[in-house]
């Protein structure tokens, strides 16, 4: 896994995210998939994202905190609707999860994500 670029890592995190969030959301109480997709993108989205890496930043392990601090450094465009430095936070933290993903940690995916529902 080490020879997959940081960004790949971050690829895998977004779906990783979107697809807990929309789990969640789907599992919490029955809703029209409109609502849904409403609710979902308050969440999924970077500056959300930023604000969530913020409050469990300082629960990863130091492995976990260096492959953010690649993500969040890589070269990449934000798209135009988002903030420069909430994508690169984001991009840094999907990093990670995609990294956890596929090293198979999916219990310590849950457990950093677990408050988020709570924080919405």
């Amino acid at each position: 896994m080490h020879n997959l670029s940081i960004l790949a890592l971050a690829y895998v995190g977004d779906s990783i995210f979107d697809l807990w969030v929309r789990a969640r959301l789907v599992m919490d109480a029955p809703k029209k998939v409109n609502t849904l997709h409403k609710e979902a993108i308050k969440i999924v989205n970077a500056t959300a994202q930023a604000e969530f890496f913020a409050s469990i930043k300082d629960k990863l392990t130091d492995e976990e905190l260096a492959i953010y601090n690649r993500g969040k450094n890589a070269k990449s465009t934000p798209p135009r609707n988002a903030n420069a430095k909430d994508y690169a936070v984001a991009t840094g933290f999907e990093a990670v999860l995609g990294y956890l993903y596929l090293a198979n940690q999916h219990e310590r995916i849950e457990n950093l994500l677990k408050n988020l529902m709570k924080n919405e």
